[in-house]
């Protein structure tokens, strides 16, 4: 048994999608922590004084404290990768994918969700733009393969996943008929999954002297389920 009070706190916002893959590792590699929902238009002192940025996700460790994303990932699988979470996404191409995603990808993704904004140009072409940034260059690789860590998912799936899911729902009608057969089935497949279920499932926004709510709780999945292990790569079309 573990003293609540003692576990790292991760200040999280359940929709984002940079703490969305935070609590994807934290849950996948079974470490407890004791979550904070917070609001980010009403950021608590707390959070301001561990991150004067005030973004999420926020992990604070005993000696530590984790402000990007990426780290809270790599941290989660530091030390004890049994399945190759880590590992496997240490490649220079994963690197390159993760880049992308979190750049170009990410600026034409805000833009294609919010083209009200940026009306200098029609939404469609901010799509396009966040096609060739990132989402062509996933379509070949899961067209043979069912993750992109290969037959088994690593941090790359983990880390994409948040953010291909909003740029699948800003047009679903256009998503679901778009010649992505590969990158849609790989994304139903997170979206069905009890990892995803798990680090979804919501929380009331925290307030100084609130009982501790730990993350994840009963719903934990730490290994692979059967809708990634029951895949099987997609041929190739040509």
């Amino acid at each position: 048994m573990h003293d609540d009070v003692s576990l790292p706190v991760l200040y999280s916002f359940r929709r984002c999608p940079y703490a969305m893959r935070a609590r994807l590792a934290l849950a996948q590699a079974g470490h407890a922590v004791q979550l904070r929902e917070v609001l980010l238009r009403d950021k608590p002192p707390e959070l301001l004084a561990v991150s004067p940025a005030a973004t999420v996700p926020v992990l604070v460790l005993p000696d530590r404290v984790l402000v990007h994303s990426l780290d809270i990932m790599r941290w989660a699988w530091q030390g004890h990768d049994p399945d190759g979470w880590l590992t496997r996404s240490e490649a220079p191409e994963h690197q390159a994918l993760i880049d992308a995603n979190d750049s170009d990808f990410k600026r034409a993704l805000d833009r294609y969700k919010y083209a009200e904004r940026f009306p200098d140009r029609p939404a469609s072409a901010y799509r396009d733009d966040a096609v060739v940034a990132l989402i062509a260059a996933l379509e070949p690789r899961l067209a043979v393969q069912p993750q992109l860590g290969g037959a088994m998912p690593c941090l790359t799936d983990l880390a994409l996943m948040p953010f291909v899911r909003q740029f699948a729902a800003v047009d679903a009608a256009w998503w679901a008929q778009a010649p992505l057969p590969a990158t849609r089935a790989w994304l139903q497949g997170w979206l069905a999954h009890p990892l995803f279920a798990t680090a979804m499932v919501a929380s009331p926004c925290w307030a100084p002297g609130d009982a501790p709510v730990v993350f994840p709780g009963q719903s934990l999945c730490p290994t692979p389920g059967p809708i990634l292990q029951s895949r099987r790569p997609v041929a190739s079309s040509g």
